[in-house]
């Protein structure tokens, strides 16, 4: 049998090369139809959702108790483990082959199974346990310390010692197409002598990727290198949404709250960590070598492009405004895992672990809009003369992920949100 991430398979269902979802991928979403509204977890072919609840029904996918597929998160499938993921990924991609007549041929089954994707309402892919933010982009965070704190004092002393992170909201967490009200918090710009109460005005995106937590650890126990890879399900795209002035205000001298509290935005598609194995790459030399709890034996970061666009309420389709990779992140999603536990926190099945702002050497790689518009100095050039330092209201703003095969792509389709007023 070939390997799933075999370049030469082919699905029987035809798929576009510029899909993000060819038999290589077969990402993992929760779904919902008009003729069925309760949810049930599916897997992306081409245009299509292949409903794992009727193949579970049906007796051709067998990989755990019975109903596992029919729950309303992919946590109770992601309990099962490593193994049990390998293994309903092989049954799947041999369902989905060209010239294998099991699902092809059965036109009662298939006409249950395939959903288009167009009748399909996505929901939250998983039950957030916990969500951690980083900052693990050295140039994310090299740009951000020049702002304040001039080049000579950029990056703090800790940061090139452990990936830096905090605890933010599982709460606010939502998915692709949830609209953004407008944050409200306590503002105090420099120029005022007090602070007041009102609606930010200085809204941001965070471009970022977010890690999925498949299996949980022990109180007190810390992870290897191997242990925190195998916990880790897969990727999603992530928007940290920001209220920088709010932030600018709270954050001394415990870190973000409020400013980031409000909302945080994920792809409703779960690409595995196995669909990613053929582009895994080194990440950038560490220099100081990180203590040895942290060190990495092999290649956790992954060739990923990734690009922003921004749709005023009055344009026709976004405008692309940064386009990087996420190959350059200094601490990879792997470290992040080891350092959150090696305090001996315990990690549980559904945590969400954000990367940090993705950033790139270049100035059109720039994952967010302060760094855009360093700081609101220098306006970013939109379609009809419009610009922009910071979002406005009815701004969307639309991240796609993907990584480039030989005649295929593995993407992660989109995470789109609308800024409503406060």
């Amino acid at each position: 049998m070939s390997h799933p991430n075999d370049p030469s398979l082919r699905s029987f269902i035809p798929v576009d090369p510029a899909s993000d979802f060819p038999i290589q991928n077969l990402p993992y979403g929760v779904f919902s139809t008009a003729a069925l509204p309760a949810p049930r977890v599916g897997v992306a072919i081409g245009d299509h959702v292949l409903d794992l609840w009727e193949l579970e029904q049906d007796c051709r996918l067998d990989v755990g108790p019975l109903g596992v597929f029919s729950a309303s998160s992919l946590n109770p499938f992601m309990t099962l483990g490593p193994k049990v993921w390998a293994r309903a990924r092989e049954r799947i991609s041999e369902l989905l082959r060209y010239d294998n007549p099991e699902l092809r041929d059965n036109e009662g089954l298939r006409r249950c199974a395939l959903v288009p994707m167009a009748d399909a309402k996505l929901q939250m892919p998983i039950a957030v346990a916990g969500y951690t933010d980083f900052y693990a982009s050295k140039e994310h965070a090299t740009n951000v310390g020049i702002m304040f704190r001039g080049k000579d004092n950029a990056l703090q002393p800790n940061w090139l010692h452990m990936p830096i992170g905090y605890n933010g909201r599982a709460s606010t967490v939502v998915v692709s197409g949830t609209k953004v009200r407008r944050p409200r918090g306590q503002l105090k710009p420099p120029t005022a002598e007090h602070p007041s109460f009102g609606a930010c005005k200085r809204l941001d995106f965070e471009l970022e990727m977010g890690t999925v937590v498949g299996q949980a650890s022990s109180m007190g126990e810390m992870l290897s290198e191997a242990q925190a890879e195998e916990m880790i399900f897969g990727f999603v795209l992530l928007n940290d949404w920001s209220a920088r002035d709010i932030q600018q205000w709270e954050y001394v001298p415990l870190g973000p709250f409020q400013g980031k509290a409000f909302a945080t935005s994920i792809s409703p598609w779960v690409v595995t960590r196995a669909a990613l194995e053929p582009f895994r790459r080194h990440g950038p030399e560490q220099i100081p070598q990180p203590l040895p709890y942290l060190q990495q034996a092999q290649p956790n970061n992954y060739d990923l492009e990734l690009e922003v666009g921004l749709r005023a309420a009055t344009m026709n389709k976004p405008q692309r405004i940064c386009h990087t990779n996420f190959k350059y992140m200094y601490w990879s999603a792997v470290q992040q895992l080891v350092h959150h536990a090696s305090s001996g926190c315990a990690m549980n099945v559904g945590d969400l672990l954000g990367s940090g702002t993705i950033s790139g050497p270049e100035k059109d790689q720039r994952g967010s809009l302060l760094e855009i518009s360093w700081n609101g100095t220098e306006p970013a050039e939109l379609a009809d003369g419009m610009t922009r330092t910071f979002l406005e209201d009815g701004d969307s703003l639309v991240m796609r992920g993907w990584c480039q095969g030989e005649g295929y792509r593995v993407g992660f389709g989109e995470v789109e949100g609308t800024i409503v007023p406060a």
